[in-house]
This record gives C-alpha cells, sequence and structure tokens, in this order.
C-alpha cells in the first residue's frame, strides 16, 4: 500500500506529545528523519501523521523548488544594500515579505539569512552578508529573522560559521583565535539568538580549527545549545554533512539534502549497534526535528496539509511589494561622492549621457543559489526613463561591456512558430548506438537561454540525456554576430545546418554551474539584414572524455547555456561614449559587476571593475569632468579614477525596483541616506586578510585576528577610499547633546547593565533627509595589564526618517553588556576593562563626534547571552 501523503494524513500530529510519539516509532522510522527526502523536504512518517516539511532558497528571494523552471519571486536588494540601511525597520520588513513569497512557494522554511562577516570584500558570497561589523550583521539579522518568524516561518541562519571565502570551501580550515572567533565571527549568531531566537541553523561548509562545522561538538553542542540555549533544528548546508557518527553525535539534526548519503539506514543502524552513536543521541535529534517540523505544521497548518500545490507567484501583490523594494533599494543606495552638487540631476534643461553596460542590463542580484526568476524587473535605463523631470533631456551610448559571457539570446531569437523564446527537446539516449533516439521524451517553450537543471530528472530520460535547442533567428541589421556556449557535458551549435561551434572536446571547467561548466567557447557568424536563421544547439549531458580537471562539487549538474552578441569594436564603442560626453551637461556611467563575477563557488581576483571599465570612466572624466558613476555591485570595488570624476553612487544589487531605487536618487525624488557597512579599501593590499585569504595546503589562518574591517584600518592608520560608516546626503545634519540619561547602578551584574544615551540630531540643509545615527564605545586606554582594543567600536545605531529642514530630534539607544565586553582568552568568558570609558557618535568610523563618559568599577564578566 502507497505511503500517505501529507493532505492525507489527519492532523493529530499538532497536538501530539513529541516524547510519547518518540516511544511509539520504529529505530527505521527515526533514522529516516535524519535527512531530506530530496533537494527540498524533510521526510514525512505517515504512519505516524507526521508530515514533511518543505524548505527554500534564500536571503534575498524565495525562489522555489525547482533551479530549472523557477517560479517567478520577488528579488528583494541584496544583504549589503539592507545592511546599508542601518535600518532594522526595514530588515524587518525584509523578513515579512519574504515569509510571503516563501508561503506562495509552499515552503514554510526559509534558508536565510547569511550573516558570515565579510571579512575580504572579495568573498564570492559577500553580496548575501550584511557587514563586515559583527553589531550590524547580527542587529540586522534579528530584525530579518523576527519578520520571518512573526509570519510563522522559519529562519534558517547561516553559515555557523566562518564560511567567509568559496576557495576550497567545502575542505579549508577557518583557524581562528578564540577572542576573535567570539568577538567577530560568533557575534552574529549570538546577537540573532538572543534578540530573534531563530528557529533553524544551518552549518557552514568548512572546518573549523580541525573539525567540519557539522560534526564541531564544541560549536553545535557546547556553544549554541549549550551556553546559547538554541533549542531549534541544525541542518547541513547542500552535501555539507561529511561523516555519520560524528555528525549526529555533535548536534546536527538533519543531512540535506536528500536522498541520505550518509544517514542511510544501514550505516546509521550500525553505528548504533557498535555503540558509536548512542540510542539516547538518536532520540535527542530525533525529538529536536520533531519539535521543528510541529511548531511549522502549527503555523502553517492549511499550507502543510494541504495537497500539492503549483508555486504562486503574488504578482497581484507586485505593487505593495514594489514600494518596499523600491524604498530598501533607495534608502540602501550610498552617495559616495557629490562635488559642486553635481546631484541631484534636476536643474532646468539638463542633458544627461547615460553610459555603460550595466544600463540597460537588469542586474539584480549575485550569482549561485542567491539567484532566482523576477517575477519582473525595472532596469537604471528604465527607471531613469520614466522617473525623469520633464526637464531632463537623456541619450545613450553602450560604452563598454564588462559581462564574463555573453548576453542571453533576446528579441531576434524567436520559436519556430514566432513567439518570444525558443524551443526546447529533450531526448532520451539510445543505449545500443549512445545517439539521441528519434523522437523527443519531453518538449517545452523557454524564454531564457540558461538552464540549470539541476533538479530536472524525469525518469523517462534517465540520468544522461540529450536537449535541443532549436529557434528562429532574425537580425535586425546586417552584422558580425558572436555566439558563445558554455556547458556542463558536450554542445554543437548549427546556423542553417553550419556548424559553427563544437563544444565538446574542452579540457578544463571554468567557474559556472558551480565550478561543472567549461570555459566559454566563442564563434563569430556574419548575418544580413531580412533573412531569418534557424538556430539547432544540441546539448550531450555527458561529460567529455577530454576532461582532465576534478570537478568542485558534489552536486551532480546539468547546465546549457547560450549567448548572442553583435561583435562591436571595443575601442570604437569607447570613443563613442567619449564623444557623447562632451555634447552632455553631465555623463551618467552606470557599471558594476553582476552575477557572473560575485557568486558563490569562486572569489573574486581582485577589487578592479570588470576588463575596460575603469578606461572607459577615466576616459569619459577626462572629457567632461562632470561624470556620475553608479556602481551595481555587492561589495568594494577600487576606483582609480576617483579624483576625476564629481559624483559616485554605490546602489548595490536592487533586486526587481533597482531602477527605480537608482532614479529616484539621481533625480532628488529620495534623498540618499545609506551609509557604507563595509570598508573600502584603496587597493588589495590594504585588505587586512590580504596576506592569509583563501586556502593554504587546506587551511586559512586569520592572523588579522580581532582587526577586522574599520577595526583594521584605525589601528595601522592606513587611509581607506571610503570609511565604515560613510555616505553622503543632498542635506546636511549636525549632533548636539550627547548625554547618558540612565546609567547602570555600580554593583550590577552583567544582565542587569544598562545605559540609554541619547543625542540631538538637527536638520541644518534646506530639504528633509533620513539619517541613521551610530553610537560607538571606546574602551579606557591601555594600562601594562590590558589588553589591546579597537580604539572604537559600533555598538548601537538608529534612523530617523524624514526630517524637515531645522528640525531637531532627539534620538537615544540602550547599550547593554555586549557593548562594552570581549572574549578574554584568560577567563574564557565575556569580561569588561575596568575604568574611564566613553560613547560617542561617529560620522563614519575614523571619525568621532562628541563624547560621553562613563565608568565601570567592578568586574562584570559573563557567558551565554
Amino acid at each position: 500500500m502507497a505511503s500517505k501523503t501529507n493532505d492525507q494524513m489527519d492532523r493529530s500530529f499538532l497536538t501530539a506529545s513529541i516524547p510519547k510519539l518518540l516511544e511509539e516509532m520504529t529505530e527505521e522510522e527515526k533514522i529516516s528523519l535524519l535527512a531530506g527526502k530530496d533537494w527540498w523536504n524533510t521526510v514525512p512518517v505517515p504512519r505516524l501523521n507526521i508530515p514533511s516539511i518543505k524548505v527554500t532558497d534564500g536571503p534575498n528571494g524565495a525562489r522555489g523548488d525547482s533551479f530549472y523552471h523557477m517560479c517567478p519571486a520577488t528579488a528583494l536588494p541584496n544583504a549589503t544594500c539592507l545592511g546599508a540601511t542601518f535600518s532594522t525597520e526595514l530588515a524587518e520588513l525584509s523578513g515579512s515579505l519574504l515569509a510571503d513569497e516563501a508561503r506562495a512557494r509552499n515552503a514554510s522554511c526559509l534558508l536565510a539569512p547569511t550573516i558570515n562577516i565579510q571579512r575580504s570584500p572579495l568573498g564570492g558570497r559577500a553580496f548575501e552578508s550584511y557587514a563586515e561589523d559583527p553589531t550590524l550583521s547580527g542587529l540586522i539579522a534579528a530584525s530579518y529573522v523576527n519578520g520571518l518568524q512573526d509570519k510563522g516561518v522559519s529562519a534558517t541562519i547561516k553559515h555557523f560559521v566562518a564560511n567567509d571565502q568559496e576557495h576550497e570551501r567545502m575542505g579549508q580550515d577557518s583557524i581562528i583565535a578564540s577572542r576573535p572567533l567570539r568577538d567577530i565571527y560568533l557575534r552574529p549568531f549570538q546577537l540573532a539568538q538572543k534578540h530573534s531566537k531563530p528557529w533553524a541553523f544551518m552549518t557552514a561548509y568548512n572546518k573549523l580549527n580541525g573539525t567540519h562545522c557539522s560534526e564541531n561538538k564544541w560549536l553545535l553542542t557546547d556553544v549554541l545549545r549549550g551556553e546559547w540555549k538554541f533549542d531549534g533544528l541544525v541542518m547541513s548546508d547542500w552535501y555539507g554533512t561529511y561523516s555519520v557518527s560524528d555528525s549526529v553525535n555533535a548536534g546536527l539534526n538533519l543531512e540535506m539534502p536528500g536522498e541520505a548519503r550518509w544517514r542511510q539506514q544501514t550505516l546509521i543502524a550500525h553505528s548504533i549497534y557498535s555503540h558509536k552513536i548512542d540510542p539516547r543521541t538518536l532520540d535527542k535529534r530525533v525529538s529536536e526535528i520533531m519539535n521543528w517540523v510541529q511548531k511549522l505544521a502549527q503555523h502553517n497548518e492549511e499550507l502543510v496539509y494541504a495537497k500539492p500545490n503549483k508555486e504562486k507567484t503574488r504578482i497581484e501583490e507586485k505593487e505593495a511589494d514594489a514600494k518596499i523594494l523600491r524604498r530598501i533599494g533607495g534608502e540602501g543606495i550610498v552617495l559616495l561622492k557629490n562635488d559642486q552638487d553635481v546631484l541631484p540631476l534636476n536643474r532646468p534643461n539638463t542633458k544627461v549621457g547615460v553610459i555603460g553596460p550595466n544600463a540597460k542590463a537588469k542586474v539584480l542580484t549575485g550569482g549561485g543559489s542567491a539567484q532566482l526568476r523576477a517575477s519582473w524587473s525595472v532596469s537604471p535605463w528604465e527607471g531613469l526613463v520614466h522617473n525623469k523631470p520633464d526637464n531632463v533631456d537623456l541619450s545613450y551610448s553602450l560604452g563598454a561591456t564588462t559581462s564574463k559571457y555573453l548576453p542571453l539570446l533576446g528579441e531576434e531569437f524567436t520559436t519556430l512558430d514566432g513567439k518570444p523564446g525558443f524551443d526546447l527537446r529533450h531526448y532520451a539516449i539510445n543505449k545500443e548506438s549512445g545517439e539521441k533516439e528519434e523522437n523527443p521524451v519531453l518538449t517545452e517553450q523557454r524564454d531564457t537561454s540558461d538552464m540549470f537543471m539541476a533538479d530536472f530528472h524525469p525518469p523517462e530520460l534517465g540520468d544522461q540525456y540529450f536537449t535541443e535547442l532549436l529557434a528562429i533567428f532574425t537580425p535586425g541589421e546586417s552584422a558580425e554576430w558572436v555566439f558563445e556556449s558554455t556547458v556542463t557535458g558536450q554542445a554543437w551549435l548549427w546556423i542553417d545546418d553550419d556548424l559553427i561551434i563544437d563544444n565538446s572536446k574542452y579540457t578544463s571547467r571554468g567557474t559556472s554551474y558551480f565550478g561543472s561548466g567549461s570555459v566559454p567557447l566563442q564563434r563569430t557568424f556574419k548575418v544580413e539584414t531580412g533573412k531569418s536563421y534557424n538556430i539547432r544547439y544540441l546539448h550531450d549531458s555527458r561529460i567529455p572524455s577530454t576532461l582532465i580537471t576534478a570537478g568542485s562539487t558534489p552536486l551532480t549538474v546539468v547546465g546549457i547555456r547560450l549567448g548572442a552578441f553583435p561583435k562591436f569594436e571595443p575601442e570604437q564603442a569607447i570613443k563613442d561614449a567619449v564623444e557623447l560626453a562632451k555634447n552632455v551637461d553631465v555623463p551618467l556611467i552606470i557599471a558594476g559587476l553582476n552575477a557572473d563575477w560575485e557568486s558563490e563557488g569562486y572569489d573574486r581576483p581582485d577589487l578592479s571593475l570588470p576588463l575596460r571599465t575603469n578606461e572607459l570612466i577615466s576616459r569619459v572624466a577626462e572629457a567632461n569632468p562632470k561624470t556620475v558613476i553608479v556602481i551595481q555591485a555587492g561589495s568594494a570595488v577600487s576606483m582609480p579614477w576617483i579624483n576625476r570624476v564629481s559624483g559616485v553612487v554605490y546602489a548595490w544589487y536592487g533586486g526587481n525596483e533597482c531602477g527605480n531605487a537608482i532614479g529616484d536618487i539621481i533625480y532628488g525624488k529620495v534623498n540618499p541616506s545609506g551609509r557604507l557597512p563595509i570598508t573600502f579599501p584603496v587597493r588589495e593590499t590594504d585588505i587586512p586578510a590580504n596576506t592569509n585569504y583563501k586556502s593554504a595546503r587546506t587551511k586559512t589562518y586569520y592572523e588579522e585576528g580581532i582587526w577586522v574591517g574599520y577595526r583594521w584600518y584605525n589601528e595601522r592608520q592606513i587611509k581607506p577610499l571610503f570609511p565604515f560608516g560613510h555616505g553622503l546626503s543632498y542635506t546636511t545634519f549636525e549632533y548636539d547633546n550627547l548625554k547618558m540619561t540612565n546609567q547602570p547602578p555600580k554593583n550590577a551584574k552583567a544582565d542587569e547593565w544598562k545605559l540609554e544615551v541619547q543625542v540631538d540630531v538637527k536638520n541644518t540643509g534646506n530639504i528633509p533627509g533620513s539619517h541613521s545615527v551610530h553610537f560607538y564605545t571606546c574602551p579606557p586606554k591601555e594600562t601594562e595589564t590590558s589588553l589591546k582594543h579597537p580604539k572604537q567600536t559600533l555598538q548601537a545605531f538608529k534612523k530617523v526618517s524624514d526630517l524637515k529642514p531645522g528640525e531637531t530630534v532627539t534620538v537615544k539607544v540602550i547599550l547593554d553588556k555586549y557593548a562594552i565586553s570581549h572574549w578574554d582568552e584568560g577567563y574564557n568568558s565575556f569580561r569588561a576593562e575596568l575604568g574611564e570609558w566613553y560613547v560617542k557618535i561617529g560620522k563614519d568610523a575614523e571619525t568621532m563626534i562628541g563624547e560621553a563618559k562613563f565608568v565601570i568599577e567592578q568586574e562584570i564578566e559573563w557567558t551565554g547571552l
């Protein structure tokens, strides 16, 4: 008899006693719960009416259960943009919106947020993390988690801990001394646990001080469940489980994805019989899983027990969602430079020359598991056109291309019957000849020529198969076109029966598809206006025998990407942009990175903008010094041209509404209020982790210790390009009357130690503006016996909105024991230095304004939360 599905179960589990259920379970049923059912679902136990729970990626949008047939979704601004808002309100709004998005995908658990520290801006997933500062990261994360869980959707805070690089991420060993581990890398997780209590944690791929995080008992049991009293579920990152008994004993509940690789029935049972796993430990892991499942089922009863529904796009909520995204994007955008008030561009009869590869591209977020299919999108060009004042005139020039790959097939390519997109046919492989069968098993139409088919497994096709893309190509004019193939198997491209690309004999892999894809292969083809051409692109999923490099991922991946773009002369494109710049009032260059350059799976090689971008900017600025640069990126880039341009706007990745958010700032409809959540270095050698980043003989030594981000630049007196906390406005603000209004009693214990601080903030400019106020604590002067501390560290922040010209508001925050504590390796606890302390306001992390003194006279020592 077939097992019951969720919708066939009764709902007795909602009120069941977990200890009683545990007594009724067979050993086989217990073991079955220790790994996922598939990529996105947990294993149900039909006999006891225990349902399956669905999870979904990710930090800036809920993708749903397919990489291949992605459900159109809302893409929020990336995490660094959210960090730049310095707004816990917007973080909570983000979580709340994502809860709705997750539920629309039939999921009651979101695999987010990512709160690893941006140890280096070169990290491939830096764009997924909030900041280089642990306090900012932890408090933003806590609000995000509250937004999710207030609507009954489980957060899965990740990656626990020190997943700060992509290089050899599954095998590298992060060697971190106890003080930086506690004060920097664990602190965001600790703050989130204190203020929001996430229902799930996800372990990092890497090792921590010699032991993989997913089997690190000190990390998962001693710290997380012991000191921090976490009572939720701990799951592995996908294929981040590396053992049988070690991970179970350490405290890892769930191996993901399923089906089980390590936690198979025979392996776990054998570990129990051989006394490598105590049956009581098995019961503990299983009860923790069931408690989590029960909590989510109670909060999402109709969702969990409903018949499988088609994933929903929520397009009916577009207007409300767009308003939130536009606000987050606008408040996160950072105005880095604005010489002679070149911005905003709203003066009468202003001619603006929009230049750059990102202007008309839809750069919504970074790559890897954060990617999704946006249900709508607004490019920067569209945002500038739709929002421009009547007295502003726009013109456009490409200037340069900066993508690692050619653009995907555009509107010149249609299906065989003339519809937008193209036809796709999937064929089984003939077992005797090894060739594709004559008739396709499955046919479909697609609207994107980038197909990540990791979860595409029709049983009629088997594990290996052929995929054929067919299209009609009708170019707009006579030109040479460049075609580009990137695949995980083998591929051939024919145009009108002429073999143009043979991508079947490559010898090494590139960076696409988590390191499984080929290096892009390009060929040119000359076309004539008025003619149409037949496109046939055939992919064989079998790996070519010529491939000599080992794979970099345990994922079984099939990926197909076909790009095409008219051939152009790079030098002429820059000359055209320079000529445009000479004939406008303000050249506006929109450039930066994209999902090709910032992605899970690999780190950035350097801080440079791609290809000839810096040259383009320099030459345009030489032609017109009023040049303004808009950068889309998830972390810092170098700016060798910074002294030759008048304005720089850092837009991050703005999600669906990125173009409108950029337009709001450029035209002054929104007064910029974002401030940098990371330090921008001048050059790579200034990065604190520069000499010890990436794995060396399997180990990464965090030799900079606690001197991460602005702490390093302040201590070493290295002038950054832009400091942490920097951000300009179209108005000005002044601070006054910094003081403490409520001090802790002299004999206050750690949990009783509270300090209320306030400061007056006045808008001294001519237009309304929002502003975040940053409170730093400064420790006593060093003595012969004290530890060395950073001169100042961010410990609280608060944002005020729409302050009118001349208006003053009083901003109040409460500092607690975290604001004065450091990990003391001698005592193995958190402690506070005795003596005179100061609270100061940071214009940025370098420049402190005002001070209020307080004294710590009695020992303060603590552990836990």
